[in-house]
């Protein structure tokens, strides 16, 4: 049996890069998946629903149960259809992997309102529209009485978590994403929903878009080299983060080739205190003492 054995998964922005990696993984681990693809351009520009279906056909020709969703994540309506269509189709959900997004790279001082409003909404809205209705799901399924073992994989960035310049936008939407996997974890822990995220660093159409990257992800020249920017690398944590056992919730790990490392959240460190209201000149002299 695989890891994931009947689980029933969606994987949101899966007929490319990661995504597809995932769902390939997923169904070769025994889940039922949910193939979903708006199908656009890095920019988020046009509506190709082949991504998705591609990849579908490809799981059921290696022996496994998927099936394509075109709808888009950042959607009201469209996230709801999509939760449903995993319960039609497979009467069940018990994964949410949030993997979809797009770039709009621009300097602040050149960053339209556009550009602004297209990345926030694809990844920071493309995350809280499918979560929610999932959760209303699992939370009528909990109060129903039924044991809810469920996990949700949401998708932040080193761009958010340690900063790009360049990449305001995608980085906001990023560290938000984190800020997000925190809190729902908190909130859905008592339907039985583990929520954690994952900072990704791999060959994907995003990647070899983003100034300074495109070279350094390329393909080794050797063949028996290992690729650390393989994008498959980066599956197995996700397809462990999905399994009924993991213990894990409102975590963030890094992952990049054979590598998983645990981003330590914001933590508070040394103070001052004076007991009594500071004035500007006091803070000028005391608070390099607890920046170091």
């Amino acid at each position: 049996m695989g890891a994931l054995e009947g689980r029933v998964a969606i994987i949101t922005g899966a007929g490319r890069g990661i995504g597809r990696e995932h769902a390939l993984l997923f169904a070769s681990e025994g889940a039922k998946v949910v193939v979903n693809d708006l199908g656009g351009a890095v920019d988020g520009s046009g509506d190709d629903r082949s991504p998705a279906q591609q990849v579908a056909d490809e799981i059921k020709e290696m022996g496994g149960e998927a099936i394509a969703n075109a709808d888009n994540v950042a959607d009201w309506e469209g996230g709801q259809r999509l939760v449903n269509a995993a319960i039609e189709a497979f009467g069940d959900l018990h994964v949410l992997v949030n993997n979809a997004g797009i770039l709009r790279d621009r300097v602040l001082v050149n960053m339209t309102e556009a550009e602004w409003d297209a990345v926030i909404h694809v990844h920071l809205k493309g995350h809280f529209v499918p979560t929610r209705w999932a959760a209303a799901y699992w939370r009528e399924q909990s109060k129903a009485g039924q044991q809810v073992k469920a996990a949700v994989v949401n998708t932040s960035s080193t761009s958010g978590l340690l900063g790009n310049p360049g990449q305001a936008n995608y980085g906001a939407a990023k560290a938000g994403i984190a800020a997000f996997t925190i809190i729902t974890a908190q909130e859905l822990s008592r339907y039985g929903v583990r929520v954690n995220a994952i900072a990704p660093a791999a060959r994907t159409r995003m990647t070899e878009s983003t100034p300074g990257l495109s070279d350094i992800v390329q393909p080794p020249a050797d063949a028996g080299t290992f690729d650390a920017w393989d994008p498959a690398n980066v599956s197995p944590l996700v397809g462990y983060l999905a399994t009924e056992s993991c213990p894990f919730t409102g975590k963030t790990f890094f992952v990049q080739g054979g590598k998983v490392q645990y981003f330590q959240p914001w933590t508070l460190t040394k103070d001052i205190d004076k007991g009594d209201r500071w004035t500007i000149a006091e803070l000028a002299e005391q608070v390099p003492s607890i920046v170091g």
